[in-house]
């Protein structure tokens, strides 16, 4: 699996996880809805700023985000 794969299904779990919709967590995590929906479809490749934001609004450990699935 391709890495922006695995982010953005990561992040897709930790979001619905959560029981947020993009719009709450990009709000929680200062960025538009449209970087995080294409961060969601594994379009973009994000930076190490933008991975501990949402990290933090999902109270989430940076690392998971690369966790292979179960």
């Amino acid at each position: 699996m391709d890495l922006r794969q695995l982010f953005a299904t990561n992040l897709r779990r930790l979001r619905h996880a959560k029981g947020w919709s993009q719009d709450e967590l990009a709000f929680e995590a200062e960025m538009s809805r449209s970087y995080l929906s294409q961060s969601e479809k594994g379009t973009f490749y994000v930076s190490l700023k933008v991975i501990g934001r949402l990290a933090d609004a999902l109270g989430a450990e940076p690392g998971e985000f690369l966790q292979p699935p179960p």
